[in-house]
């Protein structure tokens, strides 16, 4: 029986078969049973299981000019995307337009003029910028899974979930400025009609939901992280508000109900805003979901007319 040869460091968990003929491994070493191969002409030292995992796989056989796109790309950059990733989702791969296209399982090849995206490196792998990477993914997005996004790629990366720290500050102007330059494409009426309604500062997914569900009902929207202040003092700062009504709306995720300390910290902000005389509606998924929308938006509505009688 051969004994395992060790591989080169150099080599990493994933490297394309070129990378390890070059470092030297022979093609016995490469087909061993020991190494997956979750692409063709790549292998790792262990199957791919996370998204990143498997994308990282992915990127030893790209050329200089190939760029993650679409889906791929706006889950790298942790944009919120609508679909759960799961193992059978292909990754999105743009190569330049005069190109030929990957064909490979695991991989759906698309085209993109080279000018329409800039190219970051991300958890080191190639992919094309933020706004590209939602602008190629609006076409399967409708307009409010669209006002998710582009409120995500406008958020701070030190508030927003999931985002990647290295994300660049994206303004409103220059998201619009890149409508102009893409022109039509599939999908810009939906981004077009997102931009209007996307806000900065908003710091989760479900606050947009909840943004969107109060404009679709008619009520009037709300203010996006409203800081309350007493005398000058900081009191809090809210999710959503109508601060000339002083009513308050917070979304309560899963977080704040397995944290002791934010549990007591919710408690403690909602006193001292009841104390100055506002009114605190919190929520959570189940009040999102179609059978409790109802008795929110209601609640809602009461709130504001106590305000205005």
């Amino acid at each position: 029986m051969r004994h395992r040869i060790e591989l080169p460091a150099r080599l990493g968990t994933r490297f394309s078969l070129r990378e390890a003929q070059a470092a030297g491994v022979g093609v016995w070493r490469s087909s061993t049973r020991d190494l997956a191969r979750p692409f063709r002409g790549v292998r790792a030292t262990e199957a791919p299981e996370t998204f990143l995992a498997t994308a990282k796989c992915c990127s030893p056989r790209m050329r200089p000019s190939h760029r993650y796109v679409g889906r791929t790309a706006m889950r790298i950059w942790g944009i919120p995307h609508p679909v759960r990733w799961t193992k059978e989702e292909p990754l999105h791969i743009a190569v330049p337009r005069e190109t030929t296209p990957p064909k490979i399982t695991g991989v759906k090849g698309r085209r993109l003029d080279r000018h329409r995206a800039r190219t970051s490196r991300v958890h080191g792998m190639s992919v094309i910028d933020p706004i590209a990477a939602v602008f190629s993914t609006a076409h399967e997005l409708t307009v409010a899974q669209l006002v998710t996004a582009l409120d995500a790629i406008l958020a701070t990366c030190d508030h927003y979930p999931d985002l990647y720290a290295g994300k660049p500050l994206i303004t409103v102007a220059e998201v619009e400025q890149r409508l102009v330059e893409w022109a039509g494409f599939t999908g810009c009426g939906r981004v077009r009609a997102a931009v209007s309604l996307a806000r900065v500062g908003v710091e989760s997914p479900k606050e947009t939901e909840t943004r969107l569900l109060l404009i679709e009902a008619g009520l009037p929207e709300p203010v996006v992280q409203h800081e309350v202040r007493d005398a000058g003092r900081f009191i809090a700062r809210v999710d959503l508000a109508y601060p000339e009504l002083g009513i308050a709306i917070e979304y309560e995720g899963d977080g704040h109900r397995t944290s002791k300390d934010q549990w007591r910290t919710d408690i403690r902000r909602q006193r001292d805003l009841e104390d100055r005389g506002w009114i605190v509606i919190r929520l959570t998924q189940a009040d999102l979901e179609a059978s409790g929308r109802e008795a929110l938006l209601t609640r809602v509505r009461n709130a504001i007319a106590s305000r205005t009688r």
